[in-house]
């Protein structure tokens, strides 16, 4: 159980890399040699927003892509942690449930992505592995993700933001992500990336969404207000809110 536990000063066992060519995943031209060194075979990273804070978006996940289907199932988990297992209970801040505890959702998200990603299996971490450390690791590599992309912030910035009474067009959404980092990444919300190294560590590369939007392209998209009961305030500081 991951009862009151913080982030972790621990990393996989990964002394081994040095020795392999560091490369961004999907983009090897030769077999990855070591898949605790880079996501293998699921490495086009996908990362989903779903509703609420106030001034922010929220986190669905991070998903290996064309992942082959072999996720480990001895590591399913129903971690219960602290309100302050990351800093400033970021994780009930930012990654929220729908009708259910927020925890019920991290543990489906380790249990059904992180384990299909090869950086996050426990033989990575060696003979220091404490129990859990993984899970624990998987949770601060979302919250990073996220704060790499800060679509409530991105929108705003090109003036797109919530109201009921001005609808915005396909390309002006996808042109707002476009500028800020050069590829049509945006699905509803999904951005796509190539991760340099590991998921845990590594540096995430924006991509061009790998499927089309089921957006009108001529009809109008509305990002509506919400309503304040469905809003709560979280500390936000400089570009990003973090």
């Amino acid at each position: 159980m991951l009862q009151g536990c913080s982030v972790p000063a621990t990393y996989p066992n990964i002394s081994s890399c040095v020795l392999q060519t560091p490369t961004y995943s999907c983009e090897n031209t030769t077999a990855i040699a070591n898949a605790c060194c880079s996501p293998t075979p699921g490495g086009l990273v996908l990362k989903q927003g779903q509703l609420l804070p106030k001034g922010s978006w929220t986190i669905h996940g991070l998903w290996p892509d064309n992942c082959d289907g072999t996720c480990d199932l001895s590591r399913q988990y129903d971690p219960h942690p602290s309100p302050a297992t990351l800093p400033d209970g970021t994780l009930n801040a930012y990654w929220i449930n729908q009708g259910a505890p927020n925890a019920d959702l991290w543990a489906h998200e380790f249990s059904k992505h992180a384990t299909c990603t090869s950086t996050f299996d426990v033989s990575c971490y060696g003979a220091s592995y404490r129990h859990y450390e993984e899970v624990v690791n998987f949770f601060d590599a979302v919250i990073r993700a996220f704060h790499q992309y800060p679509t409530f912030d991105i929108l705003a910035s090109a003036g797109i933001v919530p109201s009921n009474k001005t609808a915005y067009t396909l390309d002006q959404i996808q042109t707002s992500h476009r500028d800020t980092d050069g590829c049509d990444s945006l699905l509803g919300v999904w951005y796509y990336s190539h991760v340099y190294g590991t998921e845990q560590y590594g540096t995430y590369k924006t991509l061009d969404s790998t499927l089309n939007s089921s957006c009108s392209k001529t009809e109008p998209i509305w990002y509506y207000e919400r309503t304040p009961s469905s809003e709560h305030e979280v500390r936000r500081a400089g570009r990003g809110g973090w």
